[in-house]
């Protein structure tokens, strides 16, 4: 639970971050925020894997920049769903996504807790000739 909750945060933070630097992205109160975080992650629970399943042929052909567009076009409908977001144009949906999409993989290259070396036991009665 608390994985899920570190993940909406994170997402927040990235449409926060994209509302201050694309031009284009207005977000009225954090509550809309918040609102839009939970919505982009039920899209990209359930609406991104049909999509990318659908879309598969295109994805291959343009060597992954049609999930960009993906992206572009779920943030996109994000804008259009939720009062207090706007989105004014698609290619500024491209920037916003863009942009969650760096700072959702800066945040989890940061949280990702790195796997301790096992221990190895020091025996006294093995003898090395």
């Amino acid at each position: 639970m608390i994985q899920l909750l570190v993940r909406w945060l994170v997402l927040a933070a990235g449409v926060a971050l994209a509302t201050k630097v694309v031009p284009g992205i207005s977000c009225s109160d954090g509550s809309t925020l918040i609102v839009v975080a939970v919505l982009l992650s039920f899209f990209n629970a359930i609406l991104k894997p049909i999509l990318l399943l659908f879309t598969l042929p295109f994805i291959v052909l343009t060597m992954g920049l049609g999930v960009v567009l993906i992206n572009a076009l779920l943030f996109y409908w994000a804008g259009n769903l939720v009062d207090g977001f706007h989105v004014a144009t698609l290619w500024s949906a491209v920037w916003g996504g863009v942009t969650v999409s760096v700072t959702n993989l800066v945040a989890s290259a940061l949280i990702r807790s790195r796997p301790k070396p096992p221990k190895t036991e020091q025996r006294d009665d093995v003898i090395d000739i």
